[in-house]
């Protein structure tokens, strides 16, 4: 007879932060998830999916369902008003950390879980690492004396954002702090004491734009030493160390390496005791990671290791009735701590965001102004005496003169549409040019679609959107003469990668706004190089060891236009007031090949071609191995025919309809682009 498992979960909240909950929940047979539930409905219908049981539209259901435990995966600032209403139908409940953005919450909780004899923990999952709890079993015991100080190095990233409601890292400015910066201080505490005085400060450098500040350093005094920590979002490669200072040895922690190591004092001479410990620091890297390989080769990725051992220690420590894993009421104070730091951050953020005043109205707004494209238009038009708006995810240091700034992700509608708000013309430049999927679908296709329904919701009078040649069916348009605006469109953008998907999937949503009465003109550029893109790109050639890499015989000829020319045609459909969907190419005339370019900016370095058949032949050979992983190959066969497809582009449509010809034209741009 099966017998019913004893704990029975809700989840509550089902973004990225749920996903390692119901991992670990999957590696105990005690434990049955019942369902999720969120305040989009629709991402709960998505996970419940995704994970095999059941969305309900709240709490109250999930309780009726059954459920004896939830799990709160919300963001931090309703985790404590959700907690108590799960503690008060009867749940114990376990939070993920931060418990709250109040530092009186978590008391409060505690009392509640008391009064009704119930049990609720927060999940400082930190100090769970196996490595970490290793190096603090190492500590308890003495290894290395008495600890004076901590040093830990976090570096992170977020998942990628794909439009729709904004996720919490990038609504809220200190949301890195409450997120991973609360379990550094709680490891600090855990080692040194409790925490006197944190001092921190942040900035923003771009390693992810999706962020106010990508940057992180505290520095914290407890009441047995000096701790110190920070976050990154830029260093590459990330590193998450940890690193714990003692009177008689020091204990080191790489949480991605999952190695561990310690360097203890010796009777030795210094120079001896270097030696030692310089062989030692490179022990466990040579023990430890292969072993950590292979099991990774074993085995499916499972959740985060410190969560799943919280996790199972909450379950086992509840099913003995035993305390929590970690006490609430000591849980608030570190949120005191967190809230101090992020909401100065916060405060930080909103007056940077109110130096930037915006008018009611405005002749033109610039999508993706950070980028080459958008400042070039940018500057062309305050050049020209124009006021301009522009919406861009990143805060200047300084302002523009004659520049508003309006500051969002395209992928989030309302953003979108508090930019285009009173502007009379919107020159769409915004889409990703790198990333994964999820990258190029939040920015380039959901932007794209904000922009539409923005445009059409506050009248403007025309969109102008920037396409590009890619859409077009490279592979399959060879030997049928030059490329136009008729030549069918790519019919495999998978396969192409997702730039082209992105872009094509853009161009046809205008297109068929167009159709409908949305005044707008499509502009589709071919290779786009000045004012910081790169002329010599993989597509000319590759740099290596001090040589040119051509794939190819260096004959194939480049759909190059000069930056300033594309401005020019910009400039020419808004003046021209072109707002019935036209389709327009602009390519420049002068039909360059690969070598022509490598002569006239090369710099003289060797040149090294390929053949197109070895070519051809290493591109499907990367197809096996990579197939047999699920994933495609960046350098498959079919992207490499249409990468170096032999064709011809005519950009007749572009004369007739905008009076368009190269004003400064490849030969000049290549020569401004290499200097001479």
């Amino acid at each position: 007879m099966t017998v019913a498992p004893r704990f029975r979960v809700a989840l509550v909240g089902a973004g990225h932060a749920a996903e390692t909950h119901v991992a670990a929940l999957r590696a105990l047979p005690e434990v049955e998830l019942v369902g999720v539930c969120d305040l989009d409905p629709a991402r709960a219908a998505a996970a419940a999916e995704r994970w095999g049981t059941v969305g309900y539209a709240s709490l109250e259901q999930l309780v009726t369902a059954g459920a004896n435990v939830v799990h709160v995966t919300t963001a931090p600032i309703v985790r404590a008003r959700t907690a108590l209403e799960a503690l008060e139908r009867g749940c114990h409940v376990l939070l993920e950390a931060p418990a709250s953005e109040e530092p009186g919450d978590a008391g409060a909780l505690a009392a509640v879980a008391r009064d009704r004899g119930l049990t609720a923990t927060v999940a400082h999952a930190l100090r769970y690492e196996p490595q970490v709890a290793r190096a603090l079993e190492e500590v308890r015991r003495g290894a290395i004396g008495q600890v004076v100080s901590v040093d830990i190095l976090r570096g992170a990233e977020y998942p990628p954002y794909a439009g729709g409601p904004l996720p919490p890292w990038s609504r809220d400015a200190g949301y890195p702090l409450r997120d991973l910066g609360v379990h550094c201080l709680d490891l600090i505490a855990e080692l040194l004491g409790p925490i006197e005085h944190v001092d921190a400060s942040w900035q923003s450098l771009g390693g992810d734009p999706n962020l106010a500040f990508d940057e992180w350093r505290a520095q914290v005094r407890c009441a047995g030493g000096l701790g110190q920590f920070q976050l990154t979002f830029n260093a590459r490669p990330r590193q998450s160390q940890i690193i714990i200072h003692g009177t008689r040895g020091i204990l080191t922690v790489d949480l991605i390496a999952r190695s561990h190591g310690r360097q203890a004092s010796t009777p030795l001479p210094p120079t001896a005791e270097r030696l030692v410990h310089a062989v030692a620091d490179l022990l466990p890297p040579l023990l430890e990671v292969p072993a950590q390989v292979a099991r990774l080769a074993r085995a499916a990725p499972s959740a985060a290791p410190g969560l799943r051992e919280f996790v199972a220690e909450f379950y086992r420590r509840l099913g003995a009735e035993l305390p929590p894993p970690v006490d609430l009421e000591a849980a608030g104070v570190l949120v005191g701590w967190v809230e101090q730091v992020a909401r100065a951050a916060d405060v930080d953020h909103e007056a940077s965001v109110a130096r930037f005043p915006r008018r009611a109205t405005v002749p033109f707004l610039v999508t993706g102004a950070s980028g080459a494209l958008g400042r070039a238009v940018v500057a062309r038009l305050r050049a020209d005496g124009h006021r301009v708006r522009v919406f861009q995810r990143r805060i200047p240091a300084v302002a523009v003169d004659g520049v508003e700034y309006a500051f969002g992700n395209l992928g989030d509608p309302e953003a979108v549409a508090r930019a285009i708000r009173g502007a009379e013309v919107v020159i769409h430049c915004g889409a990703a040019t790198s990333g994964d999927w999820a990258a190029h679908l939040g920015s380039t296709i959901v932007g794209t679609q904000n922009v539409i329904e923005a445009c059409r919701a506050h009248g403007v009078r025309q969109l102008v959107h920037i396409s590009s040649l890619s859409v077009v069916d490279w592979a399959g348009s060879a030997g049928r003469g030059a490329i136009t605006e008729e030549a069918p469109l790519e019919p495999r953008p998978e396969e192409r990668g997702a730039y082209t998907r992105a872009k094509l999937e853009a161009e046809t949503r205008v297109r068929a706004a167009a159709a409908a009465g949305l005044p707008c003109v499509i502009l589709r550029p071919g290779q786009i190089f000045g004012g910081g893109i790169p002329l010599i790109n993989g597509a000319v050639a590759r740099a290596a060891a001090g040589r040119w890499l051509v794939l190819g015989d260096g004959r194939l000829t480049l759909p190059l236009v000069y930056i300033d020319d594309v401005v020019d045609a910009i400039v020419a459909a808004v003046d021209r007031q072109l707002v019935g969907g036209e389709l327009i190419q602009l390519v420049d005339p002068i039909a360059l090949t690969q070598d022509e370019v490598l002569t006239l900016a090369g710099g003289g370095r060797p040149v090294v071609r390929v053949p197109r058949a070895l070519v051809f032949a290493l591109g499907k050979a990367s197809e096996l191995p990579l197939g047999a992983l699920g994933r495609s190959s960046p350098v498959a066969l079919y992207r490499l025919r249409s990468a170096l497809a032999r064709l011809t582009y005519a950009s007749d449509r572009a004369q007739a309809l905008l009076g368009w010809s190269p004003r400064v034209g490849v030969r000049d741009g290549i020569r401004r682009v290499a200097g001479g």
